[in-house]
């Protein structure tokens, strides 16, 4: 846009003067220039010709949305009148087309296009939804944490959800690949991986409030009573010899470990599979011994005193099963031995239940004279078959160390000597106790040398029978005033969920193996997992009651199918337009987005414009220039 200008006289006084017209420049059909009048201005006798350039320059870069480089604002009183009325009345002359200039500056040349930043976010939305949903913020802030350090302790407690690792590939994964800084609004710039250290211990100094808070907030969300509660031990193994920690000691490994010292972790769980309790307890701790401490903290959280404890045989002694008793609650558990005395209850009908993994077991109830409790015999197909495959193993193993004594006797140099001989035989029973019982075994001997001379071994065939009839049989006990046998095996079949808990926290939460030096960031490690299986047990028992069974690495994987991304490109008017959108969730997150009740993107489109600046002449070194000529 420009001034053009006639010779008209001025009405008020007849002398003649400039006459503007603002026009434009265009090109018709025919490709040739032609001109239109824009606005007629009227007389400017008041504007110089330099302040008209600077009018009919600004307000060109009104029209073209253009930013100079050097932006600031106008001083001169005349320029920024005209300016601002002149802009008012093209607008209001509606010739020229402001909402075509607004679309073309959304259009955006696709050749220029440019995607960077791309970062995953589906699996970090869905675990930062259920962080505001178990009001955990809120929680921290109220215990002493600055604002900071509640984001942070959000974004690494998701991290360890969606990415377990250590805080250094942590450190990296957040910084590099994860958007969940831009979940939590923490400074990722500032992230370390000494910050997440720091982090997991200032977690854990308020461990009991936060199971707590925990406990009572999915009971609310859920409405969830408690009335059956699960306790089991695992343990997990170190890499190191920890030398001075009190907590790492040898022990009898689940993973067959035996070589690397373990920690003990001990949980409460509902049948939801929500924690009710935990403690982390030094390796070479006996199951049994580990009760009575739970029981002193399951009053202090939600479990009331009618609660039922289902317990495994490893815990299920006499002395814990009376101070149960005497604590209010109710039990149910294998027994620790098989009943042999015992009586079918009368005019009981044995009940054939078929188990989810579509086995069928028969239940039976019983009784026996040296307890009062009820004791129900189960008898299932799948262990019986399991059972038998060890005890074939076992006689296989235990025949193969008799034939080794068997050679060495009628060998040249083999040990002979009575005595040597039975202490093998001896060993060999003590490591297989099971099926040793029922071998008879004889040893010949000559009464002048004293050596032995052969060794024999037959089964005691009414023994090996009884043996193998037993097969698959287990009691279960309780001291519940329920005797329906379908009942009381429900009851105890939430055991599972305990399983389930521990192969979540293992397998899908990197609970296993323990790098940690110290016996503080031991437990600093162990307590950040189980808050991490806060979210991933809430997020699953939701999608568990739409029928979506999937484990969680399964949930992670399709959430990771989410992505955020920043694209660039450069528009009609030679500007750089940047958006960060997500991507749209397939028909699996759709599906789980709206079973949770979440958004289908985090966040909508964010958009910012960079204008490139016009490059503005160095006027102080063109002064000296100009004066010289």
């Amino acid at each position: 846009m420009y001034f053009k200008s006639t010779i008209r006289k001025l009405p008020d006084t007849g002398r003649l003067s400039g006459y503007y017209r603002l026009v434009e420049s265009y090109r018709n059909g025919d490709n040739r220039i032609c001109h239109r009048t824009i606005v007629n201005v009227g007389f400017m006798e008041d504007a110089t010709p330099e302040q008209l350039n600077k009018i009919q320059k600004q307000l060109t870069e009104k029209y073209e949305r253009r930013q100079p480089l050097f932006v600031q604002e106008e001083q001169d009183p005349i320029v920024k009148k005209y300016v601002e009325d002149l802009w008012q009345r093209i607008i209001a002359s509606k010739k020229l087309d402001l909402q075509s200039i607004e679309k073309l500056s959304r259009m955006v040349n696709a050749d220029t296009l440019q995607h960077s930043n791309v970062r995953e976010i589906g699996a970090e939305n869905i675990c930062y939804t259920t962080w505001q949903k178990l009001q955990l913020t809120e929680l921290l802030l109220a215990n002493g944490f600055t604002d900071d350090e509640a984001k942070l302790a959000a974004t690494q407690v998701i991290a360890r959800a969606v990415y377990p690792a250590s805080e250094l590939k942590t450190t990296s994964w957040i910084k590099e690949n994860s958007a969940v800084c831009e979940l939590t609004g923490y400074d990722m710039d500032t992230l370390t991986k000494d910050k997440l250290y720091e982090s997991a211990l200032h977690l854990y100094e308020i461990k009991d409030r936060l199971e707590k808070h925990l406990s009572n907030r999915t009971n609310e969300l859920f409405d969830l009573e408690d009335k059956i509660i699960l306790y089991d031990l695992t343990n997990t193994y170190f890499e190191g010899e920890k030398r001075n920690s009190k907590l790492a000691k040898f022990g009898r490994s689940k993973e067959k470990r035996s070589d690397a010292k373990l920690v003990v972790l001990a949980l409460v769980v509902n049948t939801e599979g929500f924690i009710k309790y935990s403690s982390v307890l030094q390796g070479n701790i006996a199951d049994c011994q580990t009760l009575s401490a739970m029981i002193e903290k399951l009053s202090a959280h939600t479990c009331g005193h009618k609660a039922v404890i289902v317990l495994d045989a490893g815990i299920a002694t006499d002395e814990n099963l009376e101070l149960i008793t005497q604590k209010g609650y109710k039990y149910l558990c294998v027994s620790r031995t098989k009943l042999k005395d015992y009586q079918l209850i009368p005019d009981r009908l044995t009940v054939l239940m078929d188990t989810k993994s579509k086995q069928t077991i028969r239940l039976k109830s019983v009784t026996t004279t040296k307890s009062t409790d009820y004791y129900l015999e189960v008898k299932s197909q799948t262990k019986a078959l399991k059972e038998t495959g060890m005890k074939n193993q076992f006689e296989q193993r235990f025949e193969a160390e008799l034939q080794k004594i068997h050679t060495a006797i009628h060998c040249k140099g083999g040990i002979k000597k009575l005595d040597k001989v039975h202490q093998r035989i001896g060993r060999a029973k003590e490591k297989y106790p099971s099926v040793q019982q029922y071998y008879n075994i004889e040893v010949s001997e000559d009464k002048v040398t004293g050596l032995a001379t052969n060794i024999s071994w037959q089964k005691d065939e009414t023994k090996h029978e009884d043996k193998t009839n037993n097969l698959g049989i287990y009691f279960l006990r309780t001291n519940l005033n329920v005797q329906d046998e379908a009942v009381v095996w429900n009851i105890y079949n939430t055991i599972r969920e305990i399983e389930n808990t521990f192969r979540t926290l293992k397998t899908d939460l990197d609970l296993r193996p323990i790098y940690h030096k110290s016996d503080k960031a031991t437990m600093a490690h162990l307590h950040l997992g189980l808050v991490a299986y806060w979210l991933v047990n809430t997020v699953r028992y939701q999608l568990k009651n739409h029928g979506i069974n999937s484990v969680w690495s399964e949930i992670v994987r399709v959430g990771n199918t989410q992505k955020v991304v920043t694209t660039q490109g450069t528009n009609t008017y030679n500007k750089t337009v940047l958006t960060r959108r997500c991507s749209q969730p397939n028909e699996k997150l759709t599906n789980i987005c709206n079973i949770l009740k979440l958004k289908h993107q985090p966040f909508t489109k964010r958009k910012s414009v960079v204008h490139k600046l016009e490059h503005k002449k160095n006027e102080t070194q063109q002064q000296p220039l100009l004066q010289s000529g």
